[in-house]
């Protein structure tokens, strides 16, 4: 592959790509704990005069002066789940940058802040915006993003928004819904040597466990691409002794849906399942994002870079841009199966790519 960067240099590009990551990895920036890599942030784009940036919170938004252009941005979250046990310092090895974050996805921040630095604006036709954001591995409501899109007015006129999650440079369009419900059953505790004295509460859910693990994945096709909507018991709690039969036990249900559904019709086929067998509480609800596969630019972007196109099989701000009537699609140099791995890792010759990739495009 031939870099299209501005010193031509693929070795070069490389590297910078590759220690960049490495020095974003170098900052601890767990959800609700991102202080630091704001501040360090907020210094770097302090030294990129060519762009007007607006701070909410620990989030940034910097825009190229606009020129009436069509308007693409580039988004991205600065925090990272925490780190597993053992999980090595930041490192550099064999062609891939090793450290918290890396894939998932301070190897795409490295990418769109090499490329503030390289693209000339006077030569690009369109008018650019980066998105730095906070807070995007906690709940939907904590996301830096949402406020960031309601205070910064300007943000509306994005024509299409690349989320740079890991994708494994394969642009995926929409994403799934996600939400997720405490099940509760409720029973009547005694001794656990005479059971018919009480309720056993784990057994009343018996019959639901045994609905969800006969539930097969359900396929919806939205705009020619292929969506599964899965629901399953991810946490379990109850229970306060060896010897004494639960009154109460909990399952979290997490249901993936396909774009197009609404979250209270999801809601409802919760609570349809469950039927009368539990009480429901929704905990958290994010809602699905639109497959944009009829934007101009998203295809003018598939002409250029004849990169491969999938659907989202996951939740991503692409369905809270799509909320406010942006279009967006997930494209990101990390690689989707090294997300909050232990020892996680982005493959540098990805990196390198995906920044290629939009390089060719912004000077198209």
């Amino acid at each position: 592959m031939s870099l299209h960067s501005p010193s031509n240099d693929p070795k070069a590009i490389h590297n910078r790509l590759a220690q960049l990551t490495k020095t974003l990895c170098e900052i601890s920036s767990v959800t609700g704990n991102e202080e630091e890599i704001s501040e360090w942030l907020e210094d770097w784009f302090s030294k990129q005069p060519a762009y007007e940036m607006a701070r909410v919170g620990k989030s940034f938004a910097l825009r190229s002066p606009p020129r009436g252009r069509p308007t693409l941005a580039l988004v991205g979250h600065t925090d990272t789940v925490p780190s597993h046990p053992g999980d090595p310092p930041a490192h550099i090895h064999e062609g891939k940058v090793i450290g918290l974050g890396s894939s998932d996805m301070k190897g795409g921040l490295a990418i769109m802040m090499a490329l503030m630095e390289d693209i000339d604006l006077d030569k690009c036709p369109y008018d650019l915006v980066f998105v730095f954001y906070d807070a995007e591995e906690g709940p939907f409501t904590q996301s830096g993003l949402g406020p960031l899109l309601n205070e910064v007015d300007w943000l509306s006129q994005i024509d299409l928004a690349f989320c740079l999650e890991p994708s494994d440079n394969v642009v995926q369009v929409g994403c799934v819904g996600t939400l997720h419900a405490k099940v509760v059953f409720e029973g009547q505790s005694c001794h656990s040597a005479r059971p018919w004295q009480g309720e056993n509460a784990i057994h009343k859910a018996g019959s639901f466990l045994v609905d969800l693990g006969k539930r097969e994945p359900v396929e919806v096709d939205v705009g020619g691409y292929r969506f599964r909507e899965v629901i399953s018991a991810t946490l379990a709690e109850g229970g306060r002794a060896r010897n004494v039969i639960p009154e109460r036990f909990a399952l979290n249900v997490n249901y993936r849906f396909a774009p197009g559904k609404s979250l209270e019709k999801a809601q409802s086929e919760v609570l349809e399942l469950v039927g009368s067998r539990a009480e429901v509480n929704f905990t958290d609800l994010s809602p699905s994002g639109r497959v944009v596969a009829d934007n101009l630019l998203f295809q003018q972007f598939l002409e250029t870079t004849q990169v491969e196109v999938t659907a989202k099989q996951a939740w991503t701000d692409v369905a809270r841009l799509g909320e406010v009537g942006i279009d967006a699609v997930n494209f990101g140099p990390g690689l989707s199966a090294q997300a909050h791995q232990a020892n996680e890792y982005a493959e540098v010759h990805l990196l390198a790519e995906s920044y290629d990739l939009f390089y060719q495009f912004l000077i198209a």
